[in-house]
């Protein structure tokens, strides 16, 4: 039988900050600055996976009043709930036609069996990121957060985050933010805690280092 995959808890995160400090002296800086980041834990499961749909592509301070007016049509962020409604609902309470759509299909596809999101917390970084990325609106970096965030996957490297590749440019003192095949070059020593070190990038983006 094939192990389960390992997942960040505060003991790992702390061994994998450990471990980072150890060989790059760019990271050891912002731990000795800001001290260690959280671990940024989120709970698996459609709720969670609906909020990564909101942010795309706007910042957290628009998603959450998104999930909001999200709450304030359907009732509640549940499969059920937000097919009742429909994707005109969501619309008319302010979510843009594209994510309407996409979330009202990931609910279906809950809902009708197509999409088991317990199954993918035992799958393989590779077979999760699949299976997500085939769901319709879920994208690279949609598979990539929900791999980090809620499965706690310690390798993950979330490409295409802005945030992520400004703090980067900032720590390595870069003369222009990385395209995403360097930040994968730069990444590659980090390994296997990237999902580590890109939690120490953000940190010392909402401190300001950007």
């Amino acid at each position: 039988m094939d192990a389960l995959p390992e997942t960040l808890d505060d003991e790992r995160l702390r061994l994998g900050v450990a471990a980072l400090v150890a060989v790059d002296a760019d990271l050891a800086g912002i731990v000795d600055r800001h001290g260690p980041p959280p671990l940024w834990a989120r709970e698996p499961g459609f709720e969670t996976l609906v909020r990564i749909i909101l942010e795309q592509q706007v910042s957290l301070a628009s998603a959450e009043a998104a999930r909001g007016r999200l709450v304030a049509a359907a009732g509640a962020v549940e499969p059920g709930a937000i097919v009742h409604v429909g994707e005109g609902a969501l619309r008319d309470a302010g979510l843009t036609r594209q994510k309407a759509r996409y979330i009202v299909a990931l609910a279906r596809d809950i809902l009708d069996q197509r999409l088991d999101l317990a199954a993918i917390e035992d799958a393989s970084d590779a077979d999760a990121h699949a299976t997500l990325t085939g769901v319709l609106g879920v994208g690279r970096w949609s598979a990539d957060i929900y791999l980090l965030m809620a499965l706690r996957r310690p390798d993950i490297w979330p490409t295409g985050d802005i945030a992520l590749a400004s703090a980067m440019r900032r720590a390595k003192g870069l003369g222009a933010t990385p395209e995403t095949h360097e930040q994968l070059v730069i990444a590659e020593p980090w390994r296997p805690w990237r999902a580590v070190a890109a939690r120490l990038l953000w940190h010392a983006y909402l401190a300001g280092e950007r």
